[in-house]
């Protein structure tokens, strides 16, 4: 299986179990896996036969800046399953950072990564 990777890709949400984290909001990051078979697309030279990486983009940052929900883990979920309705991408690791999430000691980020696929 082939991939196309999206890094990166940044949005404001108001996700959180918290009342502040619902009310100011604070900046997800996500990074994305597509698996999927390029070689049609390849042969032909053809976007329409591989995954439009802008549209997928778009639309994970409209996840992001949607519906606020309290996990992490239910915002990959809503991420992945927006980039399964693609019908040439396969499989999909979602990986969503949340670099200021309210933790009291130091720390780098915080990221949650699950991997689905078309089963």
């Amino acid at each position: 299986m082939d991939r196309v990777a999206l890094r990166g890709l940044k949005a404001r949400g108001h996700h959180g179990v918290f009342p502040r984290e619902r009310e100011e909001g604070q900046t997800f990051i996500v990074d994305l896996v597509l698996g999927l078979d390029t070689r049609p697309a390849a042969a032909d030279d053809d976007l329409a036969k591989t995954v439009h990486y802008g549209i997928v983009a778009e639309e994970v940052v409209a996840v992001v800046q949607g519906e606020p929900v309290d996990l992490v883990e239910t915002l990959a979920e809503r991420i992945a399953q927006v980039c399964l309705k693609h019908e040439v991408v396969q499989q999909v690791e979602v990986c969503v950072h949340k670099p200021d999430a309210p933790i009291t000691v130091p720390f780098d980020d915080v990221t949650v990564t699950i991997t689905r696929s078309r089963v």
